[in-house]
């Protein structure tokens, strides 16, 4: 069977590749989208919607000012993302649940709240807009929270979205773009030959002469064409859901004591996650919901909103996700010509309407938007 040709190739269904997709598409690209299971199956799909515009406390704490300092184009590349998700329901005629009413990272004590108040400086330099909150402020805003609370932080830039629908909303209409989109379409192998990619898939073969590898924990799968793996690493997380309950929360909710996001649904659901790591079971690598974290991460919502008490549970759910030594996105080229990756560890959702026509640019060889060599693969 003949191959099929297109210009570019991309390997990914989460949202960064479909949003890739998307982009090239609508430069004028033949597109082929290979996705090995079905459409936003692994880490942009199993996560809490959350959209992150802040530098997250946990880490802050655990690396320091000069790193958040360095952090700062990576989050820059989140607020131009968060930009672009104000409009993306209508471009995409889908709802997606979008909400960007801010993120509110309360804290305990004062030491918290001195901690808090550094980061935001910092946050501040980058054009971050944040707003310091003593309790009267927090309680006025949002009354759920526990009075044992000091204050917080209030970052207007982030907010939630359904996780569920923006990946799928994209390949929609990348579709009615002309892209041609294969689920459950692995990769076997990758052969490059006089300018040319040729992609021997589980469905047939696929040329093109360039190609955007957008498969997140799964890169170092395609390390042999640029010949060492890259420093990413599985950080699997798991989230758990509430029955519905009237709309009360408005914010994207953290906590400076301990890992918690906490958010409402547009169907009243309450997501509670921060980043507590499932299991992966050892016969089928899957991933599983760790009990004892749940239940610790339970706790923490509980300390922070005690409202909870009387809310049940009624689902929980493994995530995927990955990490870099910096916790910064890995964005470049890499081996033979024509050949760019991308991927955002930790908030690739947020990142991904931007990171999708970021690497769509940088395949086509445009004029890049903003400075990438903050995001080289070589930086490691």
């Amino acid at each position: 069977m003949a191959a099929t040709h297109c210009d570019v190739l991309v390997v990914g269904g989460g949202i960064t590749g479909c949003s890739t997709a998307w982009h090239l598409a609508g430069y004028g690209a033949r597109v082929v989208l290979l996705e090995q299971f079905d459409l936003n199956t692994q880490a942009s799909g199993r996560n809490a919607g959350s959209l992150h515009g802040q530098i997250q406390y946990a880490s802050f704490l655990e690396f320091g000012d000069e790193w958040a300092h360095g952090f700062l184009p990576a989050l820059k590349f989140l607020a131009r993302s968060l930009e672009m998700w104000k409009g993306l329901s209508e471009t995409l005629d889908t709802d997606l649940e979008v909400s960007l009413n801010g993120g509110l990272l309360v804290a305990e004590t004062p030491e918290q709240m001195r901690g808090i108040e550094r980061k935001v400086a910092i946050e501040r330099s980058a054009g971050v807009e944040s707003d310091i909150l003593d309790l009267p402020d927090l309680l006025r805003i949002a009354p759920y929270i526990s009075e044992r609370m000091v204050g917080a932080q209030l970052c207007r830039v982030e907010g939630k979205v359904n996780s569920m629908l923006a990946a799928p909303a994209f390949a929609r209409s990348a579709i009615s773009r002309g892209v041609d989109v294969r689920i459950n379409t692995g990769v076997n192998v990758v052969e490059w030959e006089n300018g040319l990619f040729t992609v021997t898939t589980t469905t047939g073969k696929v040329s093109a002469e360039r190609m955007v590898l957008a498969t997140g924990n799964e890169l170092n799968d395609f390390a042999y064409l640029w010949g060492r793996d890259l420093p990413i690493f599985d950080d699997p997380a798991q989230v758990g859901a509430t029955e519905p309950v009237a709309p009360t929360v408005h914010h994207l909710v953290y906590y400076a004591g301990g890992a918690l996001t906490f958010k409402q649904a547009k169907a009243g659901t309450l997501l509670i996650g921060g980043g507590w790591s499932s299991d992966i079971d050892p016969v089928t690598g899957h991933n599983r919901v760790n009990p004892h974290n749940l239940i610790a991460n339970m706790r923490i919502a509980l300390r922070v909103v005690p409202s909870l008490a009387g809310v049940r549970l009624i689902r929980t759910w493994p995530g995927r996700g990955l990490a870099t030594p910096d916790l910064g996105p890995i964005i470049g080229r890499v081996g033979p010509q024509g050949l760019v990756l991308g991927t955002y560890p930790h908030m690739g959702l947020t990142a991904g309407p931007l990171m999708g026509r970021v690497l769509a640019r940088l395949v086509l060889d445009l004029q890049p938007e903003l400075d990438l060599a903050p995001f080289s693969p070589s930086r490691f």
